[in-house]
């Protein structure tokens, strides 16, 4: 088994004790591994590391766990980086989501003006951890969740030679998601999804065998007559049965824009506020769980549930143990969509094995939904190469772009007043 020095970056937030259960889960896999947990705050760090440290002792994984708020010198001779933060915590996520809405325009963590500026944020944090690894691990992986993660990895692999791969289980999710609103057993669901993170459909499904889109015309059909059905159940299913292809739902964003963003609007309260109003529960729970011999996460009082960030932990163990494995990964596509350039980051399965991460050729996505990923394909690469390098009129420029901004007064305006908001958190060359 590899033995190795893992960084984790973002080891004291919210979701990080998930995160250590999972690698001590996987703990054989990784047996006489260091995992260094980097983050801004030395108490949540050292609440994070007893946790851990506890939680390794009673599973009996031999894994060293140790903190440090001194990022160059926790990646030093590491061998993999796993980054999963969030420049200006929930208070800057509040920002994204309300300013938008409030100039008619959806504000989202990855999506619209709201991901955009999450995507200025992260990559500008992302600069000085590439900085750090090409100086003190040069041979290391770097394995992303901080979101947007498409437009982090499309800006990150155009400047570093540093192996990168950013990871979500939507394209495992989405699947559970439709068949659980179809009422099927989504262990029968086999498909293969691609396109971009938080922007992918499928282009083979199948259940128990045969096609899987005409087993939801019934249940969408009782969805429809049922007043007090799950209104995102019915979306998820007309969409899939629209466009023959099991949709990614974040797509809801698009293709019912208007009636969400009033729904959005009417709401008391945004995401970031809901989560901001947990979030001292999450601690409180961790401390709890700290005092104890056995701490045991409780999903309902944990951040992202018991386990976290599991699907990077399976690619470290299929690159490290050469386990031959076929995994959904954002590298860049290389052939792998026909729709799309071979330096642009797409979403797709990969072949990976102790020699890296090898997207597989899926041919064309399907006609009735590729134009608007192509769009959103084209809006990432802009919004990637103005975090990286740009200036304020190659972020209108960007922005303007967005399928869900798409006019460049608003662009304008919606730049200037979150520039301004997140002025802490941008390069100077993004704010003139």
């Amino acid at each position: 088994m590899a033995r190795l020095k893992i960084a984790y970056i973002g080891g004291g937030s919210t979701r990080a004790p998930g995160t250590v259960a999972s690698f001590i889960e996987q703990g054989d896999n990784f047996r006489g591994s260091e995992i260094v947990l980097i983050d801004l705050n030395q108490e949540r760090l050292e609440l994070v590391k007893t946790i851990a440290d506890k939680m390794a002792h009673h599973k009996g994984a031999d894994l060293r766990i140790s903190v440090t708020t001194d990022r160059r010198a926790g990646l030093t001779d590491c061998d993999a980086v796993l980054t999963s933060f969030r420049p200006g915590g929930f208070e800057a996520r509040y920002l994204d989501e309300s300013i938008p809405l409030r100039n008619g325009v959806i504000g989202q963590e990855t999506q619209g003006p709201g991901g955009f500026f999450m995507a200025l944020r992260s990559i500008h944090v992302m600069q000085g951890i590439v900085a750090d690894m090409e100086a003190v691990c040069p041979r290391a992986r770097l394995f992303n969740y901080t979101n947007p993660v498409n437009i982090v990895a499309e800006a990150v692999t155009h400047h570093t030679a540093i192996p990168m791969v950013s990871l979500c289980e939507g394209p495992i999710y989405m699947l559970e998601k439709i068949a659980k609103a179809g009422g099927l057993d989504h262990n029968l669901v086999d498909a293969t999804v691609i396109g971009l993170n938080h922007g992918s459909w499928s282009v083979r499904q199948q259940y128990k065998g045969q096609d899987l889109i005409p087993f939801l015309a019934e249940p969408y059909e009782r969805l429809l007559r049922d007043p007090k059905a799950s209104l995102y159940d019915k979306r998820l299913l007309e969409l899939a049965l629209r466009m023959d292809s099991i949709p990614n739902d974040y797509f809801f964003y698009y293709y019912y824009k208007d009636e969400i963003l009033a729904e959005l609007q009417a709401k008391p309260t945004t995401r970031s506020q809901d989560i901001m109003a947990l979030a001292p529960d999450y601690w409180e729970h961790y401390k709890e769980q700290a005092t104890r011999d056995v701490p045991v996460l409780d999903p309902i009082r944990s951040r992202g549930g018991i386990n976290e960030l599991e699907l990077a932990i399976d690619v470290m163990d299929a690159i490290y143990n050469d386990r031959r494995e076929v995994l959904p990964v954002n590298v860049p596509n290389q052939g792998a969509i026909a729709d799309f350039p071979d330096d642009m980051v797409v979403e797709v399965p990969g072949y990976v094995d102790r020699t890296g991460i090898f997207p597989i050729a899926q041919g064309h996505m399907p006609r009735q939904v590729v134009g608007l990923v192509k769009m959103l394909g084209e809006y990432q690469a802009l919004a990637a190469e103005a975090a990286w390098s740009g200036t304020r009129i190659d972020g209108i420029r960007a922005l303007a772009a967005n399928p869900l901004v798409m006019s460049l007064p608003k662009a304008t305006a919606l730049y200037d007043e979150m520039a301004a908001a997140h002025r802490q958190y941008l390069p100077e060359r993004l704010l003139r």
